[in-house]
């Protein structure tokens, strides 16, 4: 079926309802008191749909009180629309296209974008990388482009981001200060398995780090090496989130402030664990992102409000 044929996209009603039934399986929850199934519809003629009553705390609340969403006047069909939109993209979708797509300002489609990737981001570690007989490739890379084609004078330094990639699986990218142990050796204690054989480059950072780990290994690209034994050491898993990631930012947003970074690797990360190639489809996605909305509200004042939508005019 085509996503234009689907109502949840056309009609704010089919939206609710199917929010409704992914969020609450069990029955309504109240976001006040955590009450789950204890609460009444409100179907009287003043009350808007989807209104409902706490009995615990009679409390009142729709699907969208703490989450993303709340207090948007934005229907919740193109909410469901933007999200399934965002999902599919491989390399994402700028605010400018989102404006034009679903007829929204853009201040309002760059706000609900930076919403979703909130939504996107995981709120929890779920466990550590790798494990027993497994590979987790690390390596850095930086984001801000040429400096020739950049319109900022002085040129600003470029942001550093190192990621994570368990061969086969899931991906865990960072925004850091600086490349260096300090900051990258917590990183990888904390979210990669002791079990682990770690590949990287021949950047001289990582050996003192590999202690405690099942095994390190490296290949050199200064003298064009990036295969080696049989196909099994290398970077090259990593390299190509690096390489979906760059073309996202270069083809689809041109321009990622520091302040937002983190929420744009969220959104590739999202994206890459979810993969077509780990089963996961478009529509299985969208429900991903929708599951990932409760208790992440973000505010335009918190997200860096109008100064921010000024500076980040292209993504």
């Amino acid at each position: 079926m085509s996503i234009t044929d689907n109502p949840v996209f056309t009609d704010a009603e089919a939206a609710r309802e199917w929010l409704e039934s992914t969020l609450w399986p069990e029955g309504p929850i109240c976001p006040h008191c955590g009450m789950i199934g204890c609460s009444t519809a409100l179907n009287g003629k003043s009350h808007r749909p989807g209104l409902w009553k706490c009995k615990g705390c009679d409390g009142h609340f729709t699907v969208t009180v703490g989450t993303v969403m709340e207090r948007s006047h934005i229907p919740l069909n193109k909410w469901l629309l933007a999200m399934h939109l965002m999902g599919a993209s491989k390399k994402g979708m700028s605010a400018h296209q989102m404006h034009r797509m679903l007829g929204l300002t853009y201040k309002s489609a760059w706000f609900m974008c930076h919403r979703i990737r909130e939504a996107m981001r995981e709120g929890k570690i779920p466990g550590p990388l790798g494990g027993a007989n497994k590979v987790v490739e690390v390596d850095e890379t930086y984001v801000g482009g040429k400096a020739k084609n950049r319109a900022f004078k002085p040129v600003p330094p470029k942001e550093p981001v190192v990621a994570l990639v368990e061969r086969g699986g899931r991906v865990r990218s960072h925004h850091v200060a600086t490349v260096d142990g300090k900051n990258l050796k917590p990183i990888l204690k904390e979210q990669i398995d002791a079990a682990s054989h770690i590949m990287t480059d021949e950047s001289p950072i990582y050996p003192s780090m590999m202690g405690g780990f099942a095994g390190h290994s490296t290949v050199n690209h200064s003298i064009n090496e990036y295969v080696r034994g049989g196909f099994f050491i290398h970077t090259n898993t990593v390299e190509n989130y690096f390489s979906i990631f760059k073309r996202g930012i270069i083809g689809t947003y041109h321009h990622v402030s520091a302040t937002h970074l983190k929420r744009y690797l969220g959104e590739f990360d999202f994206r890459y664990n979810l993969r077509s190639g780990l089963g996961v489809e478009d529509g299985e996605r969208m429900t991903h992102i929708a599951m990932g909305v409760t208790g992440k509200r973000l505010t335009y004042r918190r997200i860096g409000g109008r100064k921010a939508a000024q500076t980040a005019r292209h993504a």
